[in-house]
């Protein structure tokens, strides 16, 4: 299994006003935009962890998910949450050669935690010998960062400033995430169900 992201999230979207007010940094210097680029990459950097914590993709974007096999024919569970919209199901052989599925066979079924996807009736399609499937969908809580639930807006915003204020740090701590992030995304991470010895 593997997820790509296709679209990625543009500058113009992440939050870097906000970011500078939590670090209380200064205005109205010539060096104003100075640091920019560098608390652009930090942004970046608390969404991915955010995201790899969680499940959940932050902001909205398009994601391959290729995949060799179902683990349940009556229904898949992508990858990551919320997901909006699939929008395409392609069985690729084992030679490349690939064949889209049309969209009445399958549907998705909308879940916070664990979007599925569906077969309208029956199962999913089986896939060619040694060949893969490749869903196309969008995920993400909106386009905008104000369309992120406060808690996960703050968190993303916590961990940034983390990583700036610590960029000179070169041993972890005790734990890798401050406590504050930890608690704010500690709702959306994935219940992990198991048996102990």
């Amino acid at each position: 299994m593997m997820v790509i992201e296709e679209t990625q999230v543009p500058d113009t979207v992440l939050p870097l006003a906000a970011l500078k007010r939590q670090l209380r940094m200064g205005s109205g210097f010539a060096e104003e935009g100075l640091q920019d680029d560098v608390l652009y990459s930090f942004l970046r950097a608390a969404l991915a962890a955010i995201e790899a914590r969680t499940g959940k993709a932050l902001l909205l974007r398009s994601f391959l998910w290729t995949l060799h096999g179902w683990r349940d024919v009556e229904g898949a569970a992508l990858p990551l949450a919320p997901v909006t919209a699939v929008s395409r199901l392609t069985l690729v052989d084992r030679y490349g050669v690939a064949q889209d599925v049309a969209s009445e066979r399958y549907r998705l079924e909308v879940d916070a935690f664990t979007p599925m996807l569906r077969p309208q009736r029956g199962t999913l399609p089986d896939l060619p010998s040694g060949g893969t499937a490749e869903v196309r969908f969008t995920a993400g809580y909106g386009a905008g960062f104000d369309d992120l639930p406060p808690d996960l807006g703050q968190a993303v915003l916590l961990l940034a400033a983390h990583y700036y204020e610590y960029r000179d740090e070169t041993v972890l701590g005790q734990g890798c995430m401050p406590f504050g992030v930890t608690a704010l995304i500690a709702r959306y991470r994935p219940l992990r169900l198991g048996f102990s010895a």
